[in-house]
């Protein structure tokens, strides 16, 4: 019986193995069937972001499509509510490529704490006639799609990275320094590139002078026209008026004039009846 025993014990694993070998066979299988990704994509396998994250940071994963064909994509991450996409899918050209902004919300970092984050780059190749991108991925089929991983990598910035990324108006009153010491020896060559561009500014700045004192002339002479036009509009008026009004006197003064004319040829022809 003991030599039974150990001989079925031993015939155990063996048989574990024979049972997992036909899903590991699918799973090659699978694997050998599945397309190879058409796209190159640049970072191919890691996409980094480089804090601080108390803001918003954003890097860049660039599609190309070397084939001859129509290649639609989407991506897809997981942790959704961690990033946001632009553009998360969309079709690219044959020759062609696409730049997708992947932006990380902002976060308490632990450096202590690894990433588990990552994103996959799902392709296929399109089909003659596109018009729904939704039915189109809902429709196709396992052994046409292709697909890249990509892990998320969270960096802090060096020091050297601190240094390098000098505020440039905190570097101006450096410059300012090193000007006015007349004790210094030879300028550098950015300070020579910068008194080129001073000098630039300035002649840029004295011809807006030399315009804006131009316009400004020409404003003053428009407005003294407008000022004579409006007095010579008002001496029309004027004129106009007293014309109007000496023809009114002399009306009036006419009218009397004929009344006494007709009452006297009135009086003349009664008293002419009466004298006969």
């Amino acid at each position: 019986h003991i030599h039974t025993y150990t001989h079925t014990a031993r015939l155990l694993p063996q048989r574990r193995l024979l049972a997992q070998e036909p899903a590991l066979l699918n799973q090659q299988q699978a694997d050998m069937s599945k397309l190879e990704q058409v796209l190159i994509l640049d970072p191919p396998s890691d996409l980094k972001f480089k804090g601080p994250f108390t803001d918003v940071v954003t890097t860049n994963l660039k599609l190309r499509n070397p084939s001859d064909r129509k290649v639609c994509f989407k991506v897809k991450t997981t942790a959704p509510r961690r990033y946001c996409v632009r553009p998360n899918s969309g079709v690219i050209e044959p020759g062609a490529s696409v730049t997708i902004s992947v932006m990380l919300q902002p976060f308490d970092y632990d450096p202590n704490e690894k990433s588990k984050h990552k994103f996959m780059v799902q392709t296929i190749f399109a089909p003659p006639n596109i018009n729904d991108l939704e039915a189109m991925w809902k429709d196709a089929k396992p052994e046409d799609l292709m697909d890249s991983k990509l892990r998320c990598v969270f960096e802090l910035p060096s020091e050297n990275d601190k240094m390098n990324d000098v505020d440039p108006t905190k570097a101006a009153p450096v410059l300012n320094t090193s000007k006015a010491d007349s004790t210094s020896g030879a300028k550098p060559s950015s300070l020579s590139l910068d008194d080129t561009e001073m000098r630039k500014v300035m002649e840029e700045c004295k011809r807006l002078q030399s315009e804006m004192s131009k316009l400004a002339d020409e404003n003053r002479q428009l407005k003294d026209e407008g000022l004579r036009m409006r007095k010579a509009q008002r001496s029309d008026n004027m004129v106009s008026n007293t014309a109007a009004m000496m023809r009114k006197e002399t009306s009036s003064k006419s009218l009397p004039s004929l009344l006494v004319v007709i009452a006297a040829i009135f009086i003349g022809f009664f008293l002419g009846k009466f004298v006969l």
